[in-house]
């Protein structure tokens, strides 16, 4: 009988403090990691912390208790499951961001703005509302949700610029936008009220948690999800998919890239 993985892929936004606080963040993470016998790779900065990691059950969950008890959360992950783990190491690094957005946001304004999975085919039905994807190119081309738009941006931070040439809050009265894990949108929603979107709404969860508790029932999901590890794509039942990688990530990596839409733990990561 083969080995059962869990990756656990979860996030937070919220100040974790100065630099100070963060390394000593860092020891703590890295201490929870190896005592969990946990691999993947935490991204913490001073806005809050994104996760990418990969464990046994039994050791995954005792890991997230521990994490939870040095954050005062309760931590609820998205979860799929593999066979063979595709991380080789136990990594927790500080950046600026742990999502590249590069301009400032008033996280209180995406107060209101979330959908939960089972709500979202709804939503997206409305023929006023404009779908928007928030990832890159190569991943709306390996699958998205039915009539969603598609930015052509190579990276998160160019999605800004997209919006301000392409969509207009007086003719854009409704905008509902989804990533693969949520974190994108977390930063997306509340910068699209803040130009002047009213009216927005985003996958809590993204993806990976609309595919989780839906099982994409009614059929709105088209293709299979991106996803930043050997695994490559995942199919709707989040089962290793068969697309082809159209990243064009780097061709030869010691370590596979988080499976993370919003992962900042590699430099040569597209996102």
């Amino acid at each position: 009988m083969e080995q059962e993985y869990q990756i656990l892929n979860f996030y937070h936004f919220a100040p974790l403090g100065g630099p100070q606080e963060l390394l000593a963040l860092k020891e703590r993470f890295k201490t929870c990691l190896i005592e969990n016998h946990v691999f993947g790779t935490i991204i913490i900065a001073e806005e809050g912390f994104n996760a990418s990691v990969c464990a046994v059950p039994s050791a995954a969950e005792e890991f997230l208790k521990s994490m939870g008890r040095i954050l005062g959360l309760r931590i609820e992950p998205k979860i799929s499951i593999c066979t063979r783990s595709p991380f080789r190491k136990q990594e927790v690094r500080i950046k600026p961001e742990i999502v590249a957005f590069r301009r400032p946001v008033d996280f209180d304004l995406g107060a209101g703005t979330h959908v939960d999975p089972m709500e979202w085919d709804e939503i997206i039905s409305d023929p006023e509302v404009l779908i928007l994807d928030t990832r890159n190119d190569y991943e709306f081309r390996t699958g998205t949700f039915k009539n969603a738009v598609n930015p052509n941006t190579s990276k998160f931070s160019e999605l800004p610029d997209y919006v301000e040439r392409n969509l207009d809050p007086r003719s854009h009265k409704k905008v509902a936008m989804f990533c693969t894990g949520g974190i994108r949108c977390e930063k997306f929603a509340p910068y699209l009220r803040s130009m002047g979107f009213h009216e927005v709404y985003q996958l809590r969860g993204g993806i990976l948690k609309y595919l989780e508790v839906t099982g994409n029932e009614n059929g709105m999901w088209e293709g299979e999800c991106f996803v930043f590890d050997e695994r490559v794509t995942l199919d709707p039942s989040l089962e290793k998919g068969t697309s082809p990688d159209l990243s064009q990530r780097r061709a030869s990596a010691k370590d596979p890239v988080p499976v993370t839409d919003e992962n900042l733990a590699c430099p040569t990561s597209r996102i």
